[in-house]
């Protein structure tokens, strides 16, 4: 299946500019269409959150301050857009079939973030979201959460410096669970027109379920050939050891599945999918 339109929510600009930028290099090579998605904060929902013993003109005062919080921030995104799209002569317009050019369009909403990018994300074939900060906690990410449990879609995260080329050299890191199963079938449109494809499997990342080797044989009947390579542990974190296997092999787009565990348990243990968020340094596509 090929890939016709991309979601991409911006909630600031700290590393939106790299997320445009990703997004326009898939977008060039699939002749995609990328929606820029700004959502705005209600002021409204200030006044439930603000607690007892204030006074109305207090609450008031609150909902003014995040009004024009939100007015600026709303400012800077679309101004950034606006700059990007200039300066790489991207045409802005709305999406429509049979384009052979990469287009991108810019839309601003108010409400809460991650019902509207679920919902919106379950009509894009992908939805591109700016690298979660390695000092922040990522599971503040509502953008990627969103998507991630409740859009039925795959996401991917950006790089915080954008690459020059995403998806010639796929790999893909494979478990046998369902999660990971989903990832395979996200990337398989990536994978026909890659120049080359790597199963990365280790024994401490094996779940109950098929092999490395089941999954090779499989994609050899969607004419796909893919290497297995086994990974190990580096300084004994499965996800440091499974992103060192994807830069040696020149991976430029990383297909996963995520938490495999409960998010609970993933956020309190750490886990791959958290050590990938946080130190990745190349495109990866999540699913669920």
């Amino acid at each position: 299946m090929a890939i016709r339109k991309l979601l991409l929510p911006l909630t600031g600009t700290a590393a939106g500019e790299a997320a445009l930028a990703s997004a326009l290099t898939i977008a060039r090579a699939w002749n995609a269409h990328v929606t820029a998605l700004h959502v705005r904060v209600d002021s409204r929902d200030v006044a439930p959150l603000a607690g007892e013993g204030l006074s109305g003109a207090m609450i008031e005062e609150m909902m003014s301050a995040t009004e024009k919080e939100s007015n600026d921030r709303a400012h800077a995104v679309r101004s950034m857009f606006d700059r990007f799209v200039g300066r790489h002569d991207v045409l802005v317009q709305e999406a429509h079939p049979g384009a052979d050019h990469a287009t991108a369009s810019f839309a601003a909403v108010t409400g809460r973030e991650e019902d509207i990018v679920a919902q919106q994300a379950r009509l894009a074939d992908l939805t591109v979201v700016p690298h979660p900060d390695a000092g922040e906690d990522v599971s503040s990410s509502d953008a990627l959460h969103a998507v991630l449990f409740d859009s039925g879609r795959a996401v991917l995260i950006a790089p915080q410096i954008a690459p020059p080329k995403i998806g010639t050299r796929v790999c893909l890191a494979w478990n046998g669970t369902a999660e990971s199963a989903s990832s395979v079938q996200a990337a398989l449109p990536w994978m026909k027109r890659a120049e080359g494809v790597a199963i990365l499997s280790a024994d401490g990342y094996q779940r109950r379920g098929p092999g490395a080797a089941d999954l090779a044989a499989y994609l050899g009947l969607h004419q796909v050939h893919a290497e297995i390579v086994t990974f190990r542990a580096a300084g004994g974190s499965v996800g440091a050891g499974l992103l060192g296997a994807a830069a040696e092999f020149g991976c430029d787009l990383l297909s996963m599945g995520a938490y495999s565990h409960s998010r609970l348990r993933q956020l309190i243990l750490g886990g791959v999918t958290r050590h990938v968020l946080e130190h990745s340094k190349l495109p990866v596509m999540m699913n669920r």
